[in-house]
């Protein structure tokens, strides 16, 4: 049968499954084809004792295909499809070890498994400071850690382990924060006698619960997967979390969508102590795929963080965020945190950050690197 004959709209259906079968099994030899190929680059780099996972590779990579895809495939399923192809091939060799706040099932989990793919060696830490210090002691490779949540603000504690870090942000993912009302099988709704979450979940879908649960007791978790376990346990509980949590814990979904503003977002960073790799483009900021973060302390004196920002504004730095927080090393004094468009060795950038790292009793570039894809 020939090409225009499968296609064509009179063609029977057992004819159509049989041309879907010979397709998957290309692709299937294809895929074999790859691992073969990635196992040898693999060897290559051992050989020259070159990093084995390059995450702006893997960019570089999907950004080529996502270019190149004419439809009818859907553009938004490319990259997780080749996520999944390129996670299963670094598996073939010393895969990939990734330290995230777990435990698994939390929103930080599902990054990891958007990021990464589902090959990768997740290893879940009971605290931020303890995935900083899984990947300064080599434990693992990367780390997933929250830093912003597009309602509920920043995550402090994400920030102040950078001041004193020798890690760097290699790169950012982004990820919807769609919570869901889980319990055991057969409980409804309106027998729901106590809702477990964690605090930040709970801010987030405080007007639902006010709505739909106002008579149900409101408990504290230390996390959303410790929450899915105690209504596991409990007859009349239900849990907020992600829906991943219903699967790994065995509960039902009731309800999905209970946070309050329907585009909830969560950033989250993946450290390293890799260098920043090149700038995709040598553009002078404006649409630049790039992002920059750096720490800065200024000395006590009238008028630093102004000259700061009006540097920043005469070299036409676009500022996309700025955070403060207490710097830890003496009463009173802060460090700032900001986000910059563009690379630090973007022609234009490069020379307005070293003028700020002469002024500045700190100052610290704390990566560059890809903004993250839509969530």
């Amino acid at each position: 049968m020939s090409d225009d004959e499968k296609l064509h709209p009179s063609t029977s259906l057992g004819a159509l499954r049989v041309a879907i079968d010979a397709v998957d099994d290309e692709i299937l030899a294809l895929l074999g084809r790859r691992a073969e190929l990635a196992t040898e680059v693999a060897a290559k780099k051992h050989e020259a004792g070159g990093a084995f996972y390059v995450p702006a590779r893997e960019r570089a990579i999907i950004d080529r295909l996502q270019a190149q895809n004419r439809g009818p495939f859907p553009q938004a399923s490319l990259r997780p499809v080749f996520q999944e192809i390129i996670s299963a091939c670094l598996s073939l060799e010393a895969g990939v070890r990734v330290a995230y706040l777990g435990p698994e099932a939390t929103f930080t989990h599902q990054a990891v498994k958007r990021h990464f793919g589902t090959s990768a060696a997740a290893t879940p830490c009971g605290s931020i400071t303890g995935v900083f210090e899984e990947v300064e002691r080599g434990q693992a490779a990367f780390g997933v850690v929250p830093v912003e949540n597009s309602s509920e603000g920043v995550v402090s504690h994400t920030l102040d382990s950078f001041v004193h870090s020798p890690l760097k942000i290699c790169a950012e993912i982004v990820v919807d924060v769609d919570h869901c009302l889980l319990a055991r099988a057969g409980v409804t709704e309106s027998a729901i006698e106590r809702v477990y979450s964690h605090p930040q979940a709970l801010a987030q879908c405080r007007r639902w619960l006010a709505q739909n649960l106002a008579r149900a007791k409101v408990i504290e978790a230390a996390s959303t997967a410790d929450a899915a376990r105690a209504a596991r346990e409990d007859a009349g509980g239900a849990a907020i979390a992600a829906e991943l949590a219903s699967r790994i814990y065995g509960l039902s979904v009731l309800r999905r969508g209970l946070q309050d503003v329907a585009d909830n977002v969560t950033r989250f960073l993946v450290i390293s102590d890799l260098e920043p790799p090149p700038p995709v483009t040598a553009d002078d900021g404006a649409g630049s795929p790039d992002k920059t973060s750096v720490v800065l302390a200024l000395p006590d004196e009238p008028g630093c963080l102004v000259r700061i920002l009006e540097r920043l504004s005469r070299g036409g730095v676009n500022l996309t965020r700025i955070e403060s927080r207490p710097s830890r090393r003496k009463p009173w004094e802060y460090v700032f945190f900001l986000d910059l468009d563009g690379h630090c060795r973007d022609p234009r950038i490069a020379p307005v950050l070293a003028e700020l790292a002469t002024t500045c009793e700190l100052f610290k570039i704390l990566g560059s690197y890809r903004k993250a894809d839509s969530a």
